[in-house]
């Protein structure tokens, strides 16, 4: 479904943050793409979204299709019609703006938002409580509402391939188990593709078909999730777990150095 080939991208002309990334998504897969902070994964959502002009950002070589078509060079309005969807970092809603009014706009790319009021009924079928909180306005939700808001909306487009960029992102323990178990429900359900890219790696994996570790703008690993789960390095890294399997402090793992393998 997704191919992306060899792809650089730079910031103002002058910095350099992803140095070749290549991955696939298959249809009806899920892949998680995991690393550090800064590792550019974020960065490669918004190149298949269309979304680094607002950034002065840019493709400057490589390619990604989608469905056999070259999207790399097309406008951020022209990749959401053709069946891609970004749920962005930090939950961006129309604050000033109702839930039902929020999922209004979301419905507006899809035949010109012809279906709103069926699908309108679908998502509150995902999330009850948006249906509950229908008219109210969007900046006084709380976090896990606004997240199953914004993936709300994104599902208001008919999407067939859905990026999740941190889906947990400043929320309670209890709320990312809940909103990875309706990511789960709706995937299933609509039969989606889903690419997320996500810091809580343990809950990512859970979700994914398969996997990608990035760092310094480079893919280092690649697995299936039962595979990359295994792996020491990532139970080291990511997993926060001893090779016996205890879990061990964010401090103590630091002080480890990747191995000089992964940056080869």
């Amino acid at each position: 479904m997704l191919e992306v080939n060899n792809i650089e991208v730079i910031y103002s002309s002058v910095i350099l943050v992803l140095r070749g990334i290549s991955f696939r998504v298959e249809t009806g897969q899920t892949v998680a793409l995991m690393g550090p902070n800064g590792a550019g994964k974020s960065t490669t959502l918004k190149a298949i979204s269309g979304l680094l002009d607002s950034e002065n950002g840019e493709v400057t070589r490589g390619s990604i299709h989608f469905e056999d078509q070259r999207i790399d060079t097309q406008s951020a309005e022209q990749i959401v019609r053709f069946g891609i969807s970004q749920v962005i970092e930090g939950r961006p809603l129309f604050r000033h703006l109702t839930v039902e009014e929020n999922l209004r706009v979301g419905g507006l790319v899809y035949k010109g938002g012809r279906e709103i009021k069926p699908d309108m009924e679908k998502v509150f079928g995902y999330f009850p409580r948006l249906r509950d909180l229908r008219k109210r306005t969007s900046g006084y939700l709380s976090g896990g509402e606004q997240q199953m808001l914004v993936i709300g909306r994104a599902l208001m487009g008919h999407p067939r391939l859905l990026m999740l960029d941190e889906p947990s992102l400043g929320l309670a323990p209890m709320l990312v188990a809940e909103i990875f178990e309706l990511i789960r429900r709706v995937r299933d359900s609509e039969g989606l593709s889903i690419l997320i890219v996500e810091q809580n790696a343990k809950a990512a994996l859970d979700l994914a078909d398969y996997g990608y570790v990035i760092e310094q703008g480079r893919i280092v690993m690649d697995g299936t999730a039962e595979a990359l789960k295994a792996n020491e390095d990532i139970k080291e890294f990511y997993l926060g777990l001893g090779q016996s399997g205890e879990r061990r402090s964010y401090r103590d793992v630091k002080r480890y150095k990747r191995r000089k393998r992964w940056l080869g």
